[in-house]
């Protein structure tokens, strides 16, 4: 049974990070409110199959990126009909990923 999360962007497609001009995001980004991570911040989370910038989304989590090297995991959040396979999830968050030691946990 997939678990449904509703994701709050607040760093939409074709956006840059924050504290890194040189980092554009090519996926949607943000948090789930209410569910506290590890850093002491909401729960982050990568949209996945949402071509343009949206403000929140529901969809389904399909998978988790365990930092090796972090206090942090981040979620995978993909639309209902959409699945990923663990490279093209690699692929899609490279852009930030790649900066960190990781696994990803697929979830069915």
């Amino acid at each position: 049974m997939a678990i449904r999360i509703t994701v709050i962007v607040d760093r939409p497609l074709g956006s840059c990070h924050p504290k890194h001009e040189d980092i554009r995001y090519p996926v949607n980004y943000g948090y789930v409110h209410g569910i506290m991570a590890p850093d002491g911040e909401e729960q982050d989370a990568y949209i996945l199959g949402v071509e343009e910038p949206v403000e929140s989304f529901t969809g389904k989590l399909i998978a988790v990126i365990h930092r090796l090297d972090d206090v942090e995991d981040k979620w995978v959040v993909a639309p209902e009909d959409r699945s990923f396979t663990e490279s093209e999830i690699r692929e899609q968050v490279r852009f930030q990923e790649q900066y960190f030691h990781s696994q990803i946990r697929m979830l069915p």
